[in-house]
């Protein structure tokens, strides 16, 4: 097993059981990139930075109630790891949604430099 593919099964167990904070604060590099699909809120749609990584997902936490998530993955290949996620979430003010979201994360140096979210 090559370091991308023990980071991406760390990663994918601790997302697995919800440990989602915790997962990025272990892998995250200090200047990682963050990008989000069209759609997103302008000021999230491409970060960088652990401390705004951070703020994201703190703003995530505060305006999503999360009822349920299935992970699935990883998927690796080479320096690139891919996670798929399911989501049965309420935003704040709005109805409560199903989302699919995959996310394509790039490791160097034994860190996430990147992350990068599609969904459907």
């Amino acid at each position: 097993m090559n370091n991308t593919e023990q980071i991406a099964k760390e990663f994918t167990q601790l997302c697995t059981a919800g440990k989602f904070e915790q997962a990025g604060q272990k892998f995250w590099s200090d200047d990682v990139v963050s990008i989000e699909p069209p759609g997103a809120p302008a000021d999230i749609q491409r970060i960088q930075g652990r401390k705004a990584v951070d703020a994201k997902g703190k703003w995530f936490s505060e305006n999503h109630q999360v009822h349920d998530v299935k992970v699935e993955g990883p998927f690796v290949n080479g320096d690139e790891f891919a996670v798929r996620f399911e989501m049965e979430m309420t935003p704040k003010g709005k109805s409560r949604v199903h989302m699919t979201e995959v996310g394509l994360y790039r490791v160097k140096n034994g860190k996430v430099v990147e992350e990068k979210f599609f969904t459907s």
